[in-house]
């Protein structure tokens, strides 16, 4: 990318929970904008979003909206990215998209920064931000795999409802309050109700019985970590929190590694911290990390089942670093 002062900035999706923490991201990282263009379907074009103290209003997605655009963050589902994605780039932008549809392309670069930044190098226009739970799991991950050599993840999520939209924020919080006013409330977004319970059930169920979003975690930790010898399986569930991701991960290892050697690890990754001291209840909690930008590692312990095992809690906010954060990152690398 060409080296500018400032660079004009379309965000396609910016009413929705990742399109506008998008926003607010650029806005708190004084990314150098000159213009930002917000972007949305028919549904949305004409609300305002705010950036920088201003009022801005949504424009209408269209074929020709991204002439003098020189960056674009997508966060407006696979269907928009597909159509629309190439047409930013023919304009001369370069986009980073947040859904699924480019991510195992095998000629587009899957990036997290902490991780494998190096891979912008050969980008041709278009960079996927990899999905919520597999971007925090990795950060946690690459350090220790660096280390040991990691051979095999097991890992159960536990999914905010935020990670499926405004829609989805706002059936918890109804369903909550009716149901305890002993009132009746139907579920609506999800095929079961969400408050007061856990759905292991994330995306389509495939053939396999493993969902999308669980071959998801595989399939994209193998490319981040550019290792196809790591062998992977998930479970995940969506649990009535709004915001943040938690994960319980186990690992197993070609060399040995004690915990005290893993925290220790961690404690200098770039973008992780170490909150682990049980017994005095401190480990990362999914209400206490929303908001904010690292992934945080707790309850790092030896498994004492294998040889060479280690059990982590991670949580993050994944509409953060779990999508509009992680783009950013992309788009300040680019630029620098």
């Amino acid at each position: 990318m060409k080296k500018k002062s400032a660079y004009n900035v379309a965000v396609v999706g910016a009413t929705g929970a990742v399109g506008t923490e998008m926003l607010r991201i650029l806005e708190e990282r004084k990314f150098p904008v000159d213009r930002v263009l917000p972007l949305a379907s028919a549904r949305s074009a004409g609300e305002d979003v705010s950036f920088n103290g201003q009022d801005i209003t949504v424009k209408l997605l269209e074929k020709d909206s991204f002439a003098g655009i020189d960056i674009v963050l997508f966060s407006a589902g696979a269907d928009t990215s597909k159509e629309f994605a190439p047409l930013a780039v023919d304009a001369g932008a370069i986009v980073v998209d947040n859904s699924s549809a480019w991510r195992m392309d095998s000629h587009v670069p899957l990036v997290v920064p902490e991780v494998n930044a190096h891979a912008l190098e050969w980008h041709n226009g278009i960079i996927a931000n990899p999905n919520c739970s597999t971007i925090q799991m990795v950060v946690a991950l690459q350090p220790l795999h660096k280390a040991v050599c990691i051979k095999r993840v097991v890992v159960t999520t536990f999914q905010s409802v935020s990670g499926t939209g405004k829609d989805a924020m706002e059936e918890l919080a109804d369903q909550s309050r009716k149901l305890m006013s002993l009132q009746e409330s139907k579920a609506t977004v999800y095929p079961h109700h969400i408050a007061f319970n856990c759905l292991p059930h994330i995306d389509d169920f495939l053939p396999s019985g493993y969902t999308k979003e669980e071959m998801k975690m595989v399939n994209e930790t193998q490319k981040i970590m550019e290792d196809a010898m790591i062998q992977v399986t998930a479970t995940t569930v969506r649990v009535p929190v709004f915001v943040s991701h938690a994960e319980s991960i186990n690992i197993e290892t070609k060399r040995r590694l004690t915990a005290n050697e893993a925290r220790a690890i961690l404690s200098e990754a770039p973008g992780v911290q170490v909150y682990d001291d049980p017994s005095h209840q401190i480990y990362p909690l999914q209400i206490d990390v929303a908001g904010t930008d690292a992934v945080y590692v707790g309850r790092v312990r030896e498994d004492e089942s294998i040889a060479n095992g280690l059990n982590l809690w991670v949580v993050a906010d994944n509409l953060r670093k779990g999508a509009a954060l992680n783009a950013v990152q992309i788009a300040e690398e680019l630029i620098r």
